[in-house]
C-alpha cells in the first residue's frame, strides 16, 4: 500500500517578502524552538553581566555549589560550547527514548552537577563539543546570580527590553501548534519545561522569533550579538528541533537581510536549507534595490 505523505507545515519570513505559511501553520501560534533557545539563554547571560550581576568568566562553582570544587569551568565556556561538557546529560535507565529529558528533572539535575567532572569529557578550554547540558547548567546559574527563575530573568533582560512577547516555557493550549500522527491526532512534545529548559525548552510564534531575529542581529538593541549565536563568515544564525519541530533563524547584522523558517514534522535539514535559501534570496533581492553608483 501506499503511504501518503502530507506536506510539513511551514512559516517562512524575512525582511523583504511577504510572509508566507502554508499546509496548517500559524505565525501567531505557539511553536517549539528547540535550540534557539540558547540565543536566548546567551543573550541573558551578556544582559545580567551588563548590570553587574554577573561576570562571564565566573567559574560555575562560585554560583552552583553542587558543582565539585576543583572544576573550572566557567559561565563563557559554557555558552560557547568549550566547558568539555557532553552534547547530553548521561542518561538515567528509566529514561524514555520518546521522551528524553522527562527524567531530567530537578533531583536527577542535581546528581548530574555534583559528577561534572566525572562526566566531561575533556578539560574545558580544551575544544568546542555542543551541549545541550552545558546550557542547562548555564541556566541554572544564571537563575543563581539573577536572583530568580529563568523565565522571569528572561522576561526582565532580555524580551522586555526587546517589546517582544509570545515567548514561553508553557504556551495555552488553545495557541499551540504541533505535528499530527498518522492518523491526525496531535504528538505530544517533548518534555522540555525542566531544568532542560535553558538548553531548548521555550515555545514562541514565528512571529516572536522574527522580531527576536531583527531585535538581536539587524537593529542590534541589546548591543553585540551574544556568543550563543553560531557564525559562517558575516552570518549569524542558530537552529533547533525537536521531536517533531525545527526552525532556522539567521541575519547578516546591520543589513536588512534576515530570515525565518520554522517547519513541522520534515527533516530539520530541511528547514535549514530553506532557511539558507531565503537569505540568499534576500541579500539578492537587496543588492538589486541598493542605488547604483555611476
Amino acid at each position: 500500500m501506499r503511504q501518503l505523505l502530507r506536506p510539513a507545515p511551514v512559516c517562512a519570513i524575512t525582511g523583504t517578502g511577504p510572509l508566507r505559511a502554508e499546509h496548517g501553520h500559524d505565525p501567531d501560534a505557539y511553536v517549539e524552538i528547540g535550540s534557539f533557545t540558547k540565543v536566548l539563554t546567551g543573550t541573558l547571560l551578556a544582559r545580567l553581566a551588563t548590570a553587574d550581576r554577573i561576570d562571564p568568566d565566573d567559574r560555575l562553582t562560585r554560583w552552583l555549589p553542587a558543582v565539585p570544587a576543583g572544576s573550572d569551568i566557567t559561565l563563557r565556556q559554557l555558552a560557547d560550547h568549550t566547558s568539555g561538557l557532553p552534547r547530553l546529560h548521561p542518561l538515567p535507565s528509566a529514561t524514555d527514548p520518546r521522551d528524553p529529558y522527562a527524567a531530567l528533572d530537578a533531583e536527577e539535575f542535581d546528581r548530574v552537577l555534583r559528577r561534572l567532572d566525572e562526566i566531561a569529557l575533556r578539560p574545558p578550554g580544551a575544544g568546542e563539543e555542543y551541549s545541550n547540558l552545558g546550557y542547562a547548567v548555564l541556566g541554572a546559574a544564571l537563575e543563581a546570580a539573577g536572583g530568580g527563575t529563568y523565565e522571569d530573568l528572561l522576561r526582565e533582560y532580555v524580551l522586555a527590553p526587546l517589546g517582544v512577547g509570545d515567548v514561553t516555557a508553557r504556551p495555552p493550549a488553545e495557541r499551540s501548534l504541533t505535528a499530527r500522527g498518522l492518523f491526525g491526532r496531535p504528538r505530544a512534545p517533548w518534555s522540555m519545561a525542566g531544568p532542560i529548559l535553558p538548553a531548548g525548552g521555550l515555545w514562541a510564534t514565528p512571529r516572536a522569533v522574527a522580531a527576536l531575529v531583527t531585535g538581536l542581529l539587524v537593529d542590534q538593541v541589546l548591543g553585540e550579538p551574544a556568543a550563543s549565536w553560531q557564525s559562517a563568515g558575516e552570518l549569524r544564525w542558530h537552529n533547533g528541533a525537536t521531536r517533531d519541530a525545527s526552525v532556522f533563524a539567521g541575519a547578516f547584522p546591520g543589513t536588512g537581510v534576515w530570515a525565518v523558517v520554522h517547519r513541522l514534522a520534515g527533516r530539520p535539514a530541511g528547514t535549514d536549507r530553506a532557511g539558507l535559501k531565503l537569505l540568499a534570496e534576500a541579500k539578492k533581492a537587496t543588492k538589486e534595490a541598493a542605488p547604483q553608483g555611476r
